[in-house]
């Protein structure tokens, strides 16, 4: 771990520049409750949203002091067997440019590695799904669309990976694969912590990166998180300047926060390799990774693209809580824009990217996700109602805009 002074440093070279939240100059001491690995796993009614709170109320202090937060991992190194498995996979590419028809190719495009247990397919992430059915849903042609407001879809994955040569793939997806084996102790970690995986006998040896769990920390869904959490001013949210840009301005939002200094959303189209077909998810990881520093280990660690599609609501909900309050840093939101889920929509739009930055438990009513909506169809379309920046909404909501996505992931 990096030593003390060196945390402080970065902690007031980066505070948040209007005072709403400033960074802690702590580091959360390692620990992970043993308690908490037991999620209950039930069945949640989706209920009616209890609308907006555009106000944007002032962050709760964390409550670190009653429990302990675990701290987060930083990066392993690249042994030989994953270095051998990941020429494997782009040896495998070879096969994509003989594949002929929508199905061959999706099959061919969704290649994965296994790094010490867990799988990592390119373009999905982290994932306990069959190889078979993630490329099921890329091949799916999909249905009636309405608004496209800029994620990378099935059609955009494809046309991408039959359009690159060799080479550029070959280097976009080494690039991938080690970034992803570099983060196979966090995915580890967040698998015990959410879901309650044991972590293998010799974890501790292969992962010094990783902080050993302390039995006595946090426990409990949500029993010892503060009622309300936030991160992040809404000085940072922009609305996106294209309707192809929900990419770019969620990256606006969160180097902004990081770093204090507004770039335009152009600036961040370019290093996300956006196109007018959209923003992969993998690169909304891959450039925060490089571009700010929610990426080290005073905040989240290595950002990964983690498929939520086994998550129950309980463990999804937790997932956001440990993020925002204890690593103090935002999540890549991946829903698709259905009416169904986000009543201030005029129309169903697609798959999108929002910026995930508070929670509040909501004792008296449903659980909420704050975070900042970038899509604004009155900007495009003045006929149809503004959308505003800062919301809080109904989490199971969310949640469920989440799993019907094809891709079924965030960034975390």
């Amino acid at each position: 771990m990096p030593a003390l002074p060196r945390a402080l440093t970065r902690a007031l070279a980066h505070r948040i520049a209007d005072g709403d939240r400033e960074r802690p100059l702590w580091r959360h001491p390692a620990t992970i409750a043993a308690a908490a690995l037991a999620l209950t796993i039930g069945t949640v009614p989706l209920l009616p949203d209890s609308g907006d709170r555009d106000e944007d109320r002032g962050g709760i202090a964390p409550s670190a002091e009653a429990t302990s937060a675990p701290a987060a991992p930083g990066r392993g190194r690249v042994t030989a067997a994953m270095r051998a498995e990941i020429e494997r996979v782009l040896a495998a590419a070879a096969r994509l440019d003989r594949a002929r028809g929508r199905t061959a190719v999706a099959s061919e495009v969704v290649r994965c590695a296994r790094f010490e247990g867990q799988r990592y397919c390119l373009g999905f992430g982290w994932t306990r799904q069959p190889r078979e059915e993630l490329a099921a849903r890329l091949a799916a042609r999909p249905g009636p669309q309405g608004e496209r407001t800029g994620d990378l879809d099935a059609d955009g994955i494809l046309a991408r990976a039959q359009g690159r040569t060799p080479a550029e793939r070959a280097e976009a997806e080494r690039a991938e694969l080690t970034a992803a084996a570099q983060a196979v102790g966090k995915v580890w970690l967040l698998r015990h912590e959410i879901q309650g995986v044991p972590l293998p006998d010799d974890f501790a040896e292969r992962h010094p990166e990783v902080a050993a769990p302390d039995p006595q920390a946090r426990g409990g869904f949500g029993g010892s998180y503060p009622t309300r959490s936030k991160i992040l001013t809404s000085r940072v949210a922009r609305s996106q300047n294209e309707t192809w840009w929900c990419g770019p301005a969620t990256m606006q939002a969160i180097g902004w926060g990081s770093r204090g200094e507004k770039k335009n959303q152009r600036y961040w189209a370019r290093r996300l390799g956006t196109t007018s077909a959209g923003t992969a998810i993998s690169d909304m990881v891959r450039v925060i990774n490089n571009q700010t520093d929610y990426d080290e280990e005073d905040h989240a660690g290595p950002y990964v693209v983690l498929d939520v599609s086994d998550l129950t609501f309980k463990q999804w909900y937790r997932l956001m809580m440990r993020h925002v309050h204890d690593y103090r840093a935002p999540v890549v939101l991946h829903p698709v824009l259905l009416k169904q889920y986000y009543p201030y929509l005029d129309d169903d739009a697609s798959g999108h990217f929002q910026v995930g930055r508070g929670y509040d438990q909501n004792p008296k009513g449903n659980r909420q996700i704050g975070y900042f909506e970038p899509w604004d169809q009155s900007r495009f379309d003045p006929s149809e109602p503004a959308i505003g920046r800062v919301q809080w909404r109904n989490a199971y909501k969310s949640y469920r805009a989440n799993l019907d996505h094809f891709q079924h992931n965030v960034g975390v």
